[in-house]
């Protein structure tokens, strides 16, 4: 499957990430603790909203290999989707270098992370959502990331 980026103009600024990876959850936290506008919204994929937009792009929500970020009424998913949110953050200097990698590339490394994750990084039986500020931010529903017409 490709995994090009793709129009989502009735969501916006929202990470769904693999709730049950430890790797997936500190990209969660990281961009938490850095999205100081509190921009972002986030959604654990096994979520009955996350799995209806795995559904919806074409994503196993038992077995995702990519994480989806929506940015701006555009869907990424792999490489694209972490640089998506980082570009957004501040103190992000460095996504450009990382831009200039082949998207073939990027893709790539990312699979190699993904596929090894669970192994790597360890899994939890549920969503580690860690401080109250960050479970404000949890969507349970996509009517509260539709802002776009």
């Amino acid at each position: 499957m490709r995994w090009d980026a793709v129009a989502a103009p009735d969501v916006d600024d929202l990470l769904v990430f693999d709730g049950d990876c430890v790797l997936c959850s500190r990209l969660a936290h990281f961009v938490h603790d850095r999205d100081a506008t509190q921009r972002f919204k986030f959604v654990a994929i096994q979520s009955s909203c996350g799995r209806a937009l795995a559904a919806r792009f074409g994503i196993n929500a038992d077995n995702p290999e990519t994480t989806l970020a929506i940015v701006d009424g555009v869907a990424y998913f792999k490489g694209g989707a972490a640089l998506a949110v980082l570009e957004s953050l501040p103190r992000s200097r460095w996504t450009p270098m990382a831009r200039a990698l082949p998207g073939a590339l990027r893709d790539w490394l990312y699979d190699r992370i993904a596929r090894n994750r669970y192994a790597v990084f360890g899994r939890r039986e549920a969503c580690w959502t860690g401080d109250e500020a960050l479970k404000s931010r949890i969507v349970s529903d996509l009517d509260e990331v539709s802002g776009r017409s």
